[in-house]
């Protein structure tokens, strides 16, 4: 478990509740640090500049073949509320929250990525797939009941409207997502057919 910021007594006790081998955090309370030691085999991990921006290293460098690729870090820079909306419906506030948090999840997630979150907390996610429906598919499975109710974030756009038509009749009331496709029109007017309000950033994400 990983937490950003200072754990105290209660967080310290609710993790106390689930099995768990490390916890690393910013900072502890004396009193967590208590009751964290009782239990056998766990470590305690403190690391000061967990979740700070100072962590974030600007470049990614991974192998492949021989050679090295290097591109820049994936940061969210476009926030829902700077986000266009491209539906009749805007979103409100608890949605625009909600949407913040998911395509935060989804950057982590590998592509093509598709998550369902509610005020933050995760409730589907779909990754790894090689098209955007079916990743859209695994995502609802997971969620099930959970995903009405809850808003959608892609990590690029969709190709076609058929996920924005899944996503609807499992109960999904707001979609963020890059635009771009050349049938943006399809997906925007499924999107309005549903009474769904969905945002473009212009910003893509892509994690392999």
């Amino acid at each position: 478990m990983a937490l950003t910021g200072v754990v105290d007594a209660d967080t310290a006790e609710a993790l106390l509740e689930t099995f768990l081998e490390v916890v690393v955090a910013p900072s502890y309370r004396p009193e967590a640090l208590e009751k964290l030691d009782r239990k056998a085999n766990l470590r305690v991990l403190e690391i000061p500049e967990l979740g700070s921006a100072a962590t974030v290293p600007e470049l990614r460098v991974r192998s492949v073949s021989g050679a090295v690729l290097v591109q820049r870090e994936d940061a969210v820079g476009v926030r829902a509320g700077e986000a266009r909306c491209v539906t009749s419906r805007a979103p409100s506030d608890d949605e625009l929250v909600a949407l913040d948090f998911a395509q935060i999840v989804a950057k982590h997630v590998r592509s093509n990525a598709i998550v369902l979150a509610t005020r933050e907390v995760t409730v589907g996610i779909g990754g790894g797939q090689t098209s955007r429906v079916e990743a859209v598919r695994q995502a609802l499975g997971r969620a099930g009941e959970r995903a009405r109710g809850s808003v959608l974030a892609s990590d690029a756009f969709f190709p076609f409207r058929d996920s924005v038509d899944s996503a609807a009749a499992a109960g999904v009331t707001a979609v963020i997502q890059p635009g771009g496709s050349k049938r943006d029109d399809e997906s925007v007017a499924a999107a309005d057919e549903h009474g769904l309000t969905m945002l473009c950033t212009g910003e893509r994400h892509f994690r392999h």
